[in-house]
């Protein structure tokens, strides 16, 4: 992708930032976001990012051009809780609001998530895009999947009505220097706090942000009227479990995991429909965990973090309620 005018909402955020950095280099990138932490519109702005602070519930989009080519939309709601008006005012009606603004589009790529599916009682289960829907029952996002299963219906319907080529992308676990859950942790396992799991084993299909970044062109090519679904997972399915010992292993202390059971087992999924997209990833998961440890502690875990989204504020604050509860 090069010369091309391209928005990217959630600019801020753990994925969408690497996102506009990998873009940037290339095209006309432009950042929607809250920019709620300090610093984080310079750091957009350092790397050639033209941005704008516009709330997506508000549909007052005044600002922003309608004239771009692509449009990844990442931004979502991610609040601890249940306010569940707010957060479709935000994940379902402002995602309408934006495609009908950006209309003229060569193609959208709407952010989603695994969390959309209804739990299934075997935890090694990889969940297909045909798969049943329901309420995943996030206990740090709880609005979460919900929510997102309506911004999807949104999407599917602006993509028929507006004739707009969307393609919604179900994110399943995404990590990198930048953050996401592995991230939060191996910061966990740097500070000798606990991880809280939902489940043992807790497969997933965690992908690398490089991985992240090299698909999404390709995803956007897949875009199409009605909306193609997809989900955006790795290559592998690993257990959270096994994966923290590995990273455990790299910074040479413990993992202290604690498992609260919870209304999903598992989150892998299948990724056949991706890789016929996409291709294979480039980065297994074991070299994705240490390129992520070596870049967020550059002088090892004794020295400081690189600076970066640790994780969404709801889990840390799901993890600050949980720890020191009994088991």
């Amino acid at each position: 992708m090069r010369g091309q005018k391209v928005l990217v909402t959630g600019a801020a955020g753990q994925i969408a930032f690497p996102i506009c950095e990998h873009l940037a280099g290339d095209n006309e990138v432009w950042g929607l976001d809250l920019f709620g932490r300090p610093g984080s519109r310079q750091r957009l702005n350092d790397v050639g990012v033209t941005t704008r602070r516009i709330d997506l519930a508000s549909g007052e989009f005044a600002q922003l051009p309608d004239d771009f080519t692509y449009v990844l939309h990442l931004a979502a709601y991610l609040q601890s809780d249940d306010d569940y008006d707010s957060a479709l005012r935000v994940n379902a009606e402002g995602t309408g609001l934006l495609l009908a603004h950006c209309r003229n589009a060569r193609a959208v790529l709407v952010m989603s998530t695994g969390g959309v599916y209804a739990a299934n009682p075997d935890p090694w289960h990889r969940f297909k895009e045909t798969d049943p829907l329901g309420d995943s029952k996030s206990p740090y996002v709880p609005t979460y999947s919900i929510t997102k299963i309506a911004e999807e219906a949104v999407a599917r319907t602006s993509a028929r009505v507006l004739g707009l080529p969307v393609v919604i992308a179900r994110m399943n676990t995404s990590y990198g220097a930048n953050g996401g859950v592995p991230a939060s942790q191996l910061d966990s396992i740097v500070q000798g706090g606990e991880i809280i799991l939902r489940g043992d084993p807790m497969p997933a299909n965690p992908i690398y942000q490089g991985d992240i970044d090299s698909q999404a062109e390709a995803l956007l090519g897949a875009a199409s009227v009605p909306a193609t679904i997809v989900n955006w997972g790795g290559d592998e399915t690993v257990a959270q479990q096994d994966w923290c010992t590995y990273l455990s292993e790299l910074v040479g202390r413990p993992a202290r995991i604690t498992v609260r059971p919870g209304v999903r087992k598992g989150g892998a999924v299948d990724v056949t429909r991706r890789s016929s997209i996409t291709g294979a990833c480039k980065t297994t998961w074991r070299e994705g965990m240490r390129i992520m440890f070596e870049e967020r502690y550059p002088e090892g875990p004794d020295g400081p973090r690189k600076p970066g989204v640790s994780a969404a504020h709801a889990l840390e604050a799901y993890v600050r309620r949980e720890v020191g509860k009994p088991s």
